[in-house]
């Protein structure tokens, strides 16, 4: 692969000082120095116990915003999820409810003390970046930029969006739009990155391919903010073959967009065959992706560091056996074991 960003393993534990030195790959050849306790590196969280590493996994699903922030750790925390996704408003459009700082603070101390290391925050689905029509891509302009502003209650976060459907203008000029939006919207000074989601190709939507993914991130100005969320269904949906060479695939990732630009995951079975181009959800194993598959997803070296969200249709109490099954599942290699 052109760019290898996994960090390896050797570590050591300083008592003194309370702190402890990670040491990164031997092609950077450094070494930093960070409270004890998590150690926070785009994306990879390291809980360190006396002088073991214990690597988890990082997983969570969508949870319903309408009571607040604290509401949704809390009930991260009953589904023993340490990352959660929530619509930033109603999936399906509308004004978003007033932010309560009381409530965000609470939220971050609790999520300090419950170590929820990541929020994915997602755009409403009624958003065409690369509508036809300019009052719809005036909605989706206004809609992003006021999700963007109230996310810097929480920052270092992501939020996830889809591209958008070109409705017959043609992909390149959906590329173009949906880049322009992302141009008029981000600021140098925000800190929530946003993430292009890769999407089935159901209809005329944008982004079914890595390389429409790269047409979009080359045209945004500020690079630094943008990056990419990989789905699971909709790639497989789309014609990427995840279950028999997950490796190629992601090889074909890294060589037409960078897995350095890879900052989350929509851990989802799919309904339909590969190649389908139609976008439909399964719960995790009931699907034709299967439950071995995405196993090896959560496990692989470039992937198993990411925050993972479930978008199945589930209720509660199936989002936490889902997690359970996959955190059991979590650190066996190629073979099961």
């Amino acid at each position: 692969m052109s760019r290898d960003r996994r960090i390896l393993p050797q570590m050591r534990f300083h008592c003194e000082g309370a702190f402890f030195v990670l040491e990164k790959a031997a092609r950077e050849n450094k070494s930093f120095d960070i409270p004890c306790g998590i150690c926070y590196n785009r994306g990879t969280y390291i809980d360190m116990i006396g002088e073991n590493v214990v690597e988890s996994l990082h997983i969570g699903n969508h949870l319903s915003s309408a009571g607040g922030y604290l509401a949704m750790g809390k009930e991260a925390k009953e589904l023993d999820a340490d990352v959660f996704a929530f619509f930033t408003r109603n999936p399906r459009g509308g004004k978003a409810k007033e932010i309560d700082p009381k409530d965000v603070d609470a939220f971050l101390t609790f999520a300090k003390k419950n170590k929820i290391v990541r929020l994915v925050a997602h755009a409403p689905y009624t958003l065409n970046p690369c509508a036809e029509k300019d009052s719809l891509r005036t909605f989706a302009r206004e809609t992003m930029a006021d999700d963007l502003r109230r996310l810097e209650f929480t920052p270092g976060n992501y939020y996830n969006f889809h591209p958008g459907s070109h409705v017959g203008q043609g992909t390149q000029t959906g590329i173009e739009l949906c880049a322009a939006l992302l141009n008029a919207v981000l600021r140098p000074t925000q800190h929530t990155t946003v993430l292009v989601e890769t999407m089935s190709g159901k209809g005329s939507e944008i982004g079914k391919t890595f390389a429409e993914v790269r047409a979009i991130l080359d045209r945004v100005e500020l690079s630094d903010h943008v990056g990419v969320c990989l789905d699971t269904c909709h790639i497989w949906d789309g014609g990427y073959d995840i279950v028999d060479h997950l490796d190629d695939v992601l090889a074909e990732f890294d060589d037409v967009i960078g897995i350095d630009r890879l900052f989350a995951v929509h851990l989802n079975d799919s309904l339909n065959p590969r190649g389908s181009h139609k976008d439909r959800h399964a719960k995790i194993g009931e699907g034709q992706i299967g439950l071995e598959a995405l196993v090896r997803v959560i496990n692989h070296p470039l992937l198993r560091r990411l925050p993972f969200i479930l978008e199945t249709p589930n209720d509660h109490d199936g989002y936490a056996r889902e997690i359970a099954l996959l955190r059991g599942r979590f650190g066996e290699d190629k073979n099961g074991k």
